[in-house]
């Protein structure tokens, strides 16, 4: 079996470099190239055609969740592996809906990335020690919305628009476009309608709609 070869998706340089050492010399693992942006990863992808993406998922302008969702739309046999500092259940939910096909934090023993690694080049979906049991479900106990981003989507899943939104929570059509981008990125939803059915559903999940 040839060495799996993986191009590292970190906007951190230090990061970067530090994954490569951790890597360096494993068996069955060849870091191909790396990328620090999203459009350095879709160049590195079409050119150097990994096999499998290490990606961040707190990434600037383009999170790393957002992006599995784009990658694998150009390249649908792409192996997606998260490597996070974010053990939040919502983190990893959004991830594997993207397609990502594990969810590793990046504190974890070198052996358990490898392990990681190996796993879904194999085809095999992996889950980092103690996220297994909450991949599923959202933490109530720690919202990754605020107040006021949870009180949008309430307006979102009861059918509202920005400007109605505005209106019924004493704030301009400017400040909520804001908001609605905001929990777009935090959540990795890649657009309007997305957002809108995650209102939905999330809000019905807890009794809000």
């Amino acid at each position: 079996m040839n060495d799996c070869k993986v191009l590292l998706v970190d906007d951190h340089p230090l990061v970067r470099e530090g994954l490569r050492a951790r890597l360096s010399g494993v068996a069955g693992i060849e870091v191909v190239g790396e990328a620090g942006d999203a459009a350095q990863a879709f160049e590195q992808v079409d050119r150097l055609r990994p096999d499998l993406v290490l990606m961040d998922v707190g990434m600037k302008q383009v999170n790393g969740i957002e992006l599995t969702t784009r990658l694998r739309e150009r390249h649908p046999t792409l192996r997606v592996l998260m490597l996070s500092m974010y053990d939040n259940p919502e983190y990893v939910h959004r991830a594997l809906a993207a397609g990502a096909r594990g969810y590793v934090l990046k504190e974890a023993p070198s052996e358990e990335i490898v392990a990681a690694i190996l796993a879904v080049a194999e085809g095999r979906n992996f889950l980092g020690s103690g996220l297994a049991a909450t991949a599923g479900r959202p933490d109530e106990s720690r919202p990754l919305l605020s107040a006021r981003e949870t009180e949008i989507l309430r307006c979102l899943a009861d059918g509202l628009a920005s400007r109605q939104i505005a209106q019924t929570l004493g704030m301009s059509v400017r400040t909520v476009e804001t908001h609605r981008h905001n929990i777009r990125r935090k959540l990795g939803l890649a657009g309007q309608a997305e957002l809108i059915k995650y209102a939905v559903e999330r809000c019905r999940s807890i009794g809000g709609a």
